[in-house]
């Protein structure tokens, strides 16, 4: 991970003055990922969170994050590919785990990375 990768990373309780609206809404993540064979959602502390098989595929961080499941190659090939879109915050760092921003991130990018995020659940079977 390049140092830059994390400039801009997501920090739980950071609130930033003036919202924009997101590229992609939760429900939009919800309807991507509940589309995928054996995704289930759950809710803990008000927050969804997307599992196959009881493994998590993703979990929303807030209205505009979400942290989503990725092997460590293809996450620094996100973070490469999409430094607007994603982030490591140091507490994922040692974690198979990238956190996607909704607000400015590429949509296509963040569906792309769900649907790996699955394929990587099922490969446990």
């Amino acid at each position: 991970m390049t140092s830059g990768s994390t400039r801009d990373a997501y920090r739980p309780g950071e609130h930033r003055n003036t919202p924009k609206p997101a590229v992609l809404q939760i429900g939009e993540v919800a309807r991507l990922a509940e589309a995928l064979a054996g995704v289930r959602r759950s809710t803990a502390d008000g927050l969804a969170q997307w599992r196959y098989h009881g493994r998590l595929v993703a979990r929303q961080l807030d209205d505009t994050h979400l942290v989503i499941r990725s092997d460590f190659d293809y996450r620094d090939s996100l973070l490469r590919q999409f430094p607007d879109t994603y982030s490591v915050p140091a507490r994922y760092s040692k974690h198979m785990m990238v956190v996607a921003d909704l607000a400015s991130g590429d949509a296509g990018a963040i569906e792309d990375a769900l649907e790996a995020a699955w394929q990587l659940q099922r490969s446990a079977d």
